[in-house]
């Protein structure tokens, strides 16, 4: 006969320290009350997408893979009240994440895996594709990836000869209002790609995106040097919190 004591038994968990001790729930079937609301949310998300669903029913659905004996919206609205949204938590840097009580190893890896994932599904839809006939697309991926940056991040997007993205490349990295570009290396970079044209788009941690005195003088340094060698500068972005802003459309180019 088996032994009684290895029903008891329970694989350990993947990560250590990822339930908040004072919120563990006893080894054995989910209450019903978590069991259930987890059906729910997977059965809402499944039946009519996440477009309808708020923020913490998201990070919730989330958080349900990496603390799986656990109700999480403890932590859920802990996180939003730390971060102000879905998008915030997601790209929140790891050392802060894991300065939140209840956030460990395993939530930390999660949501930095969807985070890769909506970068990766925005990336899809511009490159190799003719991206002057769909800027829409083009600034939602600029969103995705920089808006809910907390330093400033310079990016060169490559063209060809048809406009079409051939490459999207992180050139520098900055501080929160400060980021150093070097036109020189853009140009080289361009030559190196063999490409025609350029996109400049870099974030304002702050939100606002209007270009500092900097930005202007660094945006008409690249010009110079791509007209000199026969490569377009069509824009330069500048990404905000919830808006952008266009050199072209507001007349700095």
């Amino acid at each position: 006969m088996s032994d009684p004591q290895s029903f008891s038994d329970r694989p350990l968990p993947l990560f250590d320290a990822d339930e908040a001790p004072d919120a563990a729930l006893p080894a054995g079937k989910l209450p019903s009350y978590i069991g259930d609301h987890r059906k729910r949310l997977r059965a809402r998300v499944l039946a009519g997408g996440a477009d309808a669903m708020p923020d913490y029913e998201m990070l919730e659905l989330v958080l349900f893979r990496a603390i799986p004996r656990q109700d999480v919206k403890p932590l859920t609205h802990k996180l939003l009240e730390t971060f102000g949204d879905f998008n915030g938590v997601l790209s929140a840097p790891v050392a802060r994440l894991t300065e939140v009580k209840g956030v460990g190893e395993a939530v930390v890896s999660e949501l930095k895996i969807v985070e890769a994932a909506a970068h990766r599904l925005a990336r899809s839809r511009v490159m190799q594709r003719h991206v002057l006939s769909g800027c829409d697309t083009l600034v939602d991926y600029c969103h995705t990836t920089m808006a809910h940056r907390d330093t400033e991040q310079f990016r060169v997007l490559f063209l060809d000869t048809k406009n079409t993205l051939i490459a999207d490349e992180a050139q520098a990295q900055g501080t929160v209002n400060h980021v150093p570009v070097y036109p020189r290396e853009v140009a080289k970079r361009a030559l190196e790609l063999n490409a025609s044209a350029l996109i400049l788009v870099h974030n304002h941690p702050s939100g606002d995106p209007t270009p500092s005195e900097s930005d202007i003088a660094m945006t008409h340094q690249i010009n110079a040097a791509t007209q000199a060698l026969g490569i377009t500068l069509h824009d330069h972005l500048i990404i905000g919190k919830s808006r952008e802003l266009s050199f072209r459309a507001e007349g700095y180019l």
